[in-house]
């Protein structure tokens, strides 16, 4: 048996364990877990920093510094994320449909755990935490499996957690890190198909595609965030401008920034001169079609490419259309279905925008960031899917449990023997 299935199934047999423990139970372990990583604050920053300058030394982009990025601040968001998730209802065990059928059986759906969950990731060490959280508190195992370039970071992190998990009498097993990063290893895991119950691939586009095209168990997608603003003609300008700012420069690294503006043609000459200059302010670059440049000259041209980019970085696409029901065929051509949002003082208009657009989050009047599971509510956020399977968006708790029917009856039986 190879090194990987051996590793899953002690997973999968602690997942067991973990599903039969109370909701208090998963609850206080989470609460134990967030003390550990407050503990081990000095040695997980200081495996973080090796994991910095390292990726330094190899030139790695600031969008990916960013996601690899830990200090004190971050670090005790990841704990107090944890918290969260423990104070959250717990999924497992909820009764989602009850109802008596005529031949007396009583037939309930009810939320259980989904098993043992396969995370592929790089860069975020927090994931390493977030996502244990949420499949510990929903009664699952999981097998994390993050990059290279915070390998560091991971091993650290993991360490703090399993010891939390040790010391409440659960087989640490749950929380199964994979250090042997070699992609053979990767490809092994993700064809346990009688072990894994679902794979999670968080990153660039590229990995997630490769995941999905070499898996044999189901897999969460989310390829990449073109995330698209529109303002329109009746909207507020300085709420607008707002929007704009908070959803491109407070994190341009994140896949809920924007990375396209567009703009109500009547509304574009007392707009864009606002924007550009509060963007240029913080640094952004502009690129725009032939109506944008001749409002803000001297921005750089935009091509089709831009439109379709998800850059990650203090750039900018924008685009001029002369309704909505141009700014919504744009969105349809260029969305990744991550987020799209709309500036607007008419609210049948807004409505109109969301009911066009099948993307996984549509906001009216709020910025792009709140595309997030904790900003929605669902404390740490494992993932987003823009794969329309069980889960479609931020991915909380209740998108690791399924629900299965549990049937009551006394005696009843189909057909009666002759």
């Amino acid at each position: 048996m190879s090194d990987i299935r051996q590793l899953a199934l002690q997973c999968r047999d602690a997942a067991q364990q973990l599903a039969q423990l109370s909701t208090e139970e998963r609850s206080t372990l989470l609460r134990s877990m967030a003390d550990a990583l407050e503990a081990d604050a000095d040695g997980i920053l200081a495996a973080n920093a090796q994991d910095l300058q390292a990726a330094r030394d190899k030139g790695v982009g600031s969008a990916m510094l960013d996601r690899l990025a830990l200090n004190p601040e971050r670090l005790r968001g990841v704990a107090d994320a944890l918290r969260e998730v423990a104070a959250l209802p717990d999924p497992v065990g909820e009764v989602t449909r009850d109802y008596a059928r005529p031949n007396g059986i009583r037939v309930q759906k009810v939320r259980v755990p989904l098993g043992v969950i396969a995370m592929i990731y790089e860069a975020r060490p927090n994931v390493t935490a977030d996502a244990a959280a949420l499949c510990i508190k929903a009664g699952n195992g999981v097998i994390l499996r993050g990059g290279s370039e915070a390998i560091h970071s991971n091993t650290t992190i993991a360490a703090s957690l399993k010891r939390a998990l040790r010391e409440a009498g659960v087989a640490d097993a749950a929380l199964t890190l994979v250090e042997d990063l070699r992609r053979e290893t990767m490809l092994e895991l993700l064809q346990l198909n009688d072990i894994i119950d679902l794979a999670i691939p968080r990153g660039g586009e590229g990995l997630i595609r490769f995941v999905a095209e070499h898996a044999r168990v189901p897999v969460i997608k989310h390829y990449k965030g073109v995330c698209h603003l529109y303002v329109d003609d009746s909207a507020d300008l300085q709420l607008a401008v707002d929007l704009l700012i908070d959803g491109k420069t407070t994190r341009p690294a994140a896949c809920n920034s924007l990375e396209t503006l567009l703009v109500h043609a009547d509304i574009a000459p007392r707009l864009l001169p606002l924007a550009a200059a509060a963007l240029r302010e913080r640094g952004v670059e502009l690129r725009g079609d032939a109506a944008s440049q001749a409002l803000l000259p001297g921005i750089t041209a935009a091509t089709e490419d831009d439109y379709a980019a998800e850059y990650l970085d203090l750039i900018l696409a924008i685009r001029i259309v002369p309704d909505m029901a141009a700014a919504i065929a744009h969105i349809q051509t260029y969305t990744s279905d991550h987020t799209e949002v709309i500036a607007t003082g008419n609210g049948a208009h807004g409505e109109a925008f969301v009911r066009a657009l099948r993307s996984a989050v549509v906001m009216v009047n709020a910025s792009s960031r709140f595309s997030d599971g904790g900003e929605l509510g669902l404390g740490a956020e494992i993932g987003i899917s823009t794969t329309r399977l069980h889960s479609y968006g931020p991915m909380g708790l209740e998108a690791l449990t399924v629900e299965r029917f549990v049937v009551r009856g006394e005696g009843q039986v189909r057909h009666r023997p002759h």
